[in-house]
């Protein structure tokens, strides 16, 4: 399997999610309600035709009015209806046939919302996508693996990376998820049961681009408008707890006066006081994101607790789509991060050698090379790693005379197998190559994760282009039925 970045292989895909970056306000997404509105309120034979291309006019009209700079643009459909009444006459208040406020304030809610998902989701990608390319590239750089704050086990980076790339994997599912149950239309359920028009929910819900109906129209304003809210801003929030553990695990480095991995000097501030020091602020940001990621996402969960359905705590989408936004800009701090990383690969061979690691191995390979029972060999292993951080010794500093002498001691019976096998086993580099567990640290098995996590990435960035280009070819069928009215 051929070693190489990831990331020339996505580029393409760039310059195309680009041009949905666009995000749309309250009022666009209003109009566009009231454009499908009267699309189906003409097809269902509910407004005469004549009538429907005159409050078709006004639509246009208004949307006109209000598009340019510095016009107030009112999510309020009062206000828009006020204005439409004065270019279209009193009837053209029958666009308003079957509906509530309540119902088009969830569906523009709701239109905002699936942007800031996918908006959310592409920044995702970009998160993921960054990571992936620095594991590429050390799939054989030896590292210190860390529980509990202190050195366990010698992985690999590419091995350590990779199961945050897992991560990332899950929050980019929970977002699909998400988006599923959020794109569903709440259009036509009025203010909470529906009315006595035969309004084609359906249709609506196809011409502004939604895959379906939230069906109960008191589920669709009262209910689902809270847990869609909480569902997407928790996801956000599990997603920034991981970045979150990942800058501090970059942070810690910094308590070490030479680490092995760093940002470029560049990306640092120099202390106004202490010349020498170089202070890592792009860490700080990004933890700090992702704190506040956590923060108002928890917030959108607390405006819901405790409150009767149907109140006005919940249902506004503001802190959901703060939420989406100091996410995006947690992932875009994030990248930038990933990519100015400085990698001492041998100073982080250098960080596991002078601890003792490599023991789990000792243990392992007396049991599998001289069927020594294992809590045998785990005491033999434990009580070198004492005898050489009492002398001051490194492993390999470790002599033949003191490996075999350290067994005598602890076992009371003489070293089952050649000294060399021991010394052997506490080799970093052989024991990460050395592994056989499906997804191992070795450099075959990272390579297959590899692979499959690049499967997976691109996966995702079809998904997104995908629910990009169905919202597009909707706006666009909405827009020559509309025009067709005229």
């Amino acid at each position: 399997m051929r070693r190489t970045t990831f990331l020339a292989g996505f580029l393409f895909l760039l310059p195309a999610l680009a041009l949905w970056a666009e995000t749309h306000d309250d009022f666009h997404h209003l109009g566009q309600i009231n454009k499908a509105s009267i699309v189906m309120l003409a097809e269902e034979g509910l407004v005469p035709a004549d009538l429907a291309a005159s409050i078709a006019k006004g639509i246009a009209t208004v949307i006109d009015e209000q598009g340019h700079a510095g016009s107030a643009r009112s999510s309020n459909y009062l206000d828009f209806e006020a204005r439409l009444l004065e270019l279209s006459g009193p009837q053209a208040s029958r666009l308003h046939t079957g509906r509530s406020r309540q119902d088009v304030g969830s569906t523009y809610r709701r239109m905002a919302l699936r942007e800031a998902l996918l908006d959310s989701y592409d920044a995702l990608l970009a998160a993921r996508l960054a990571l992936l390319d620095l594991a590429a590239r050390h799939v054989d750089t030896i590292i210190p693996a860390y529980t509990h704050g202190v050195q366990a086990q010698p992985t690999t980076l590419a091995h350590y990376l990779l199961a945050f790339s897992a991560a990332f994997e899950r929050d980019a599912e929970r977002l699909q998820q998400a988006y599923t149950r959020l794109n569903r239309s709440p259009l036509g359920a009025a203010a909470l049961g529906t009315s006595g028009f035969p309004i084609n929910r359906e249709r609506l819900a196809e011409l502004l681009g939604f895959d379906g109906l939230v069906e109960n129209s008191y589920d669709a304003n009262l209910v689902s408008s809270v847990d869609s809210k909480i569902e997407f801003a928790n996801v956000l929030a599990t997603s920034a707890i991981t970045i979150g553990q990942l800058m501090q695990n970059l942070h810690t480095q910094y308590h070490d006066p030479v680490p092995w991995i760093l940002l470029e000097e560049e990306q640092t501030d120099v202390s106004s006081i202490m010349p020498q020091k170089r202070n890592p602020r792009p860490l700080d940001q990004v933890r700090l994101l992702a704190t506040g990621v956590v923060g108002s996402a928890h917030t959108v969960t607390l405006n819901a607790h405790n409150t009767n359905s149907g109140m006005n705590d919940y249902r506004p989408g503001t802190q959901a789509l703060h939420t989406a936004a100091q996410a995006q800009a947690m992932y875009k701090a994030y990248v930038s991060v990933m990519t100015h990383l400085i990698i001492d690969k041998q100073r982080a061979l250098d960080e596991v050698d002078i601890d003792y690691s490599t023991m789990t191995e000792v243990a392992d390979v007396l049991l599998h090379e001289a069927g020594v029972p294992f809590r045998i060999g785990h005491h033999y292993a434990s009580e070198l790693t004492s005898y050489g951080r009492a002398e001051g010794k490194r492993p390999k500093d470790l002599h033949d005379e003191e490996l075999v002498r350290i067994y005598e001691e602890s076992t009371g019976q003489d070293l089952p197998l050649d000294v060399g096998v021991i010394r052997q086993a506490m080799d970093p580099a052989a024991m990460v190559e050395g592994r056989s567990g499906l997804g191992g640290p070795q450099a075959e098995e990272v390579l297959r994760m590899l692979a499959g996590h690049n499967l997976s990435l691109e996966a995702g960035f079809e998904w997104l282009n995908a629910s990009h280009e169905r919202l597009v070819d909707s706006a666009a069928g909405l827009e020559r039925n509309f025009l067709q009215l005229k």
